[in-house]
Order: C-alpha cells, then structure tokens, then sequence
C-alpha cells in the first residue's frame, strides 16, 4: 500500500523524467495488472487499464520464457513498431513502469530517463 505523499511523489517523478522528455505514455503498475499511476502527454487515447492488464500478461510470459532459458528474471522488455515503441521495466519485485514513446524520441534518451525514474521511485517507496 501506497501513501498519498508516495503516489505524488511517483507522479512527480514520472512528469519530469518522462513526459516532459517527450514520452507519449507511463503507466506504473503492478504485477497483477493494477495501475498506480498514469499520465500522458494529451494526445494519448490509450486505454490504460486495459493495456496495464495485456502487460502484465506479457511481463509474465516473458518472465517464464526467461526461467525456461536459465535466466532468474528479463528486467526490461521493448517493443519497437513503425510509429510507437513500448519499454517495460521492473522498477521492484511488485511493480512495472511501461513507457510509450514515438519514433521522434530515441531509445537511449528513453532508457536514460526510465533508469532515473526507476531510481526515484524506489528511493521514494523506501522511504516509508
């Protein structure tokens, strides 16, 4: 469970590090398919719940896929299409944070700012 200071301070996070770089969508969620927290650019049309229920679906396939290779976990996952791209992360054991960018943005400049908010947001749900 999450307090109020910890989701604004998420969400902070999340609009500085990836929506004000550019990003279309972020979705923070759990495992389960739960969404934290999500924000958008203002262009999105993005069903998020329904797409926070597909990723977790997809993060567990993944996951099992990386069991069945020897592998403890994938970490992050991307998706590259001709005009969007998807990048999963796991922030912790129980959460993911799904970033949705077009092909204007690169995935270096994406990854950078998800490794930082990543990094913010495990100081923050430490922080308790």
């Amino acid at each position: 469970m999450f307090t109020q200071s910890q989701l604004d301070a998420v969400d902070s996070a999340i609009i500085a590090h990836l929506i004000e770089s550019g990003v279309d969508h972020v979705i923070f969620m759990d495992m389960a398919g739960n969404t934290i927290a999500k924000h958008h650019n203002g262009k999105s049309r993005l069903d998020a719940t329904a797409f926070a229920a597909l990723a977790a679906g997809n993060f567990a396939a993944v996951d099992a896929m990386a069991k069945l290779v020897g592998e403890s976990e994938f970490s992050l996952l991307f998706h590259k299409g001709e005009k969007s791209s998807i990048h999963f992360s796991k922030v912790n054991e129980d959460t993911l944070l799904i970033t949705m960018f077009n092909k204007d943005i690169s995935l270096g400049l994406v990854r950078l700012k998800v490794a930082e908010t990543v990094n913010d947001i495990n100081h923050i749900l430490d922080a308790k």
